[in-house]
């Protein structure tokens, strides 16, 4: 890893959570995701499964967390399941962990290497009336691949049909939705990188500069932070390609007129920062382009307005689609006539704004959590409206990341430069300094 180690209560603290929201008498099993194959004999870069990495701060693969609470030798109620270190492997891939280690990075006293686990599960299950077994229930769940977590249960059940089966995404959900001050923290370190990396790039950004030299001054600044690299894919679109949502061919020329979108964000100690900017590539916002940007910041602005606990995402993304609804027909992209005659299904904004308002964040961008439940003091959620106007060849977005409290929420991005002054002072100021 490349970032400085994590305080361990962070995982003792989540364990407790968990188990403290477990059946009597059950065992819960966690496994760590696959190693992908890619060509040859070629692998993609591995990364765990969050459930796991929640429960121990363990990145390595081949890994497992079994808890059990009420087993009777008090040593096994907390397992972590490390590979076996060997020797010639190590030659070529790197040390693997050592049963020190695990303990200094988990807080888990008790080590079992996997080619020993088979017989000490079967004891453990035998003993337990529940097996609380993982799996993938994000609600942006979009693949069909039949990964570790679902192969595992499969076997479970054919191994042990006549236990009692629990999911323990149900409690995932609930619980990682949270998030500790100590996880805040560790998000907080993650928007700093980012933060510090937009500033660069305001200095950077200029016409005839390449979408994909942006990501790559991005990459390489996150990286010189200790962060382990981008937290997702970052789209850098400059023009009409940022009208397209998800674009990460970053392959394109930004020209002077045209604004530049941007939505990256650094991953620190497994958390994630999501940050989303359009700059004008010459540096200058037009008279039109600041109208369309300021609509867009005023949406931003009434979101976080009502972000608090109580309210529910889907509530909460009705009200910013009705207010959206009065800053497109301030702004000319739509008529009283279009939302009088609107389909309620289908309302008139959504042709300019065709994506939610929010979403949860934290181990993963698009972190665990429910849209329909109310919203509750300490989590994470990104507030991020946007404005694409295909006959203009104009798209914007901006957003920042929001920890709720008790009565409404703090912007963890407060100090990045947002408001259309900020953004042209930044660049005029970072020009004239690399011009020296």
């Amino acid at each position: 890893m490349k970032y400085l180690p994590l305080n361990k209560q962070i995982f003792i603290d989540n364990r407790k959570r968990f188990m403290k929201e477990m059946k009597p008498n059950s065992i819960a099993i966690f496994v760590s995701n696959d190693e992908w194959p890619s060509n040859g004999d070629a692998l993609h870069t591995f990364k765990q499964n969050t459930d796991l990495y929640w429960l121990s701060g363990i990145e390595q693969e081949d890994s497992m967390v079994v808890l059990f609470p009420n087993c009777p030798d008090p040593k096994y109620r907390e397992v972590l399941v490390l590979v076996r270190p060997n020797e010639l492997k190590e030659k070529w891939d790197g040390k693997r962990l050592r049963v020190a280690d695990g303990t200094a990075i988990s807080g888990i006293q008790t080590i079992v290497w996997l080619d020993t686990i088979d017989a000490m599960l079967q004891t453990w299950v035998h003993l337990a009336d529940t097996i609380y077994l993982d799996t993938n229930e994000n609600d942006r769940k979009a693949s069909d691949v039949a990964s570790r977590d679902y192969r595992f249960v499969a076997e479970m059940k054919a191994m042990y049909p006549l236990h009692g089966y629990e999911r323990a995404a149900k409690i995932m959900r609930k619980l990682r939705a949270v998030k500790s001050k100590e996880e805040v923290a560790v998000i907080s370190k993650a928007i700093d990188i980012t933060d510090q990396t937009f500033r660069h790039l305001l200095g950077f950004i200029k016409p005839g500069v390449t979408e994909y030299e942006i990501e790559a001054e991005i990459y390489h600044q996150f990286l010189k932070r200790r962060a382990t690299g981008p937290a997702y894919h970052s789209i850098i679109a400059s023009g009409d390609r940022a009208r397209t949502l998800h674009y990460v061919s970053n392959n394109q020329v930004c020209e002077a007129g045209e604004m530049l979108l941007m939505d990256f964000g650094a991953e620190y100690g497994g958390y994630c920062a999501d940050l989303t900017r359009t700059v004008p590539v010459n540096g200058v916002f037009s008279k039109r382009q600041k109208e369309v940007y300021n609509a867009c910041l005023h949406l931003h602005n009434y979101a976080k307005s009502i972000l608090k606990p109580g309210i529910s995402v889907v509530q909460y993304t009705d009200k910013v689609g009705i207010e959206a609804s009065k800053q497109f027909e301030k702004i000319g992209l739509i008529k009283k006539a279009d939302i009088k005659n609107q389909d309620s299904e289908n309302p008139a904004y959504r042709k300019y704004l065709y994506h939610g308002i929010s979403h949860h964040l934290g181990l993963d961008v698009h972190d665990l959590g429910t849209r329909t439940a109310p919203i509750e003091a300490g989590m994470v959620f990104t507030i991020e409206p946007g404005i694409y106007i295909e006959e203009e060849k104009m798209g914007i977005r901006i957003e920042n990341n929001f920890w709720i409290t008790k009565t409404g929420n703090i912007d963890l991005m407060k100090n990045i430069p947002i408001t259309v002054e900020e953004i042209e002072s930044y660049m005029k100021k970072s020009s004239v300094k690399s011009k020296k």
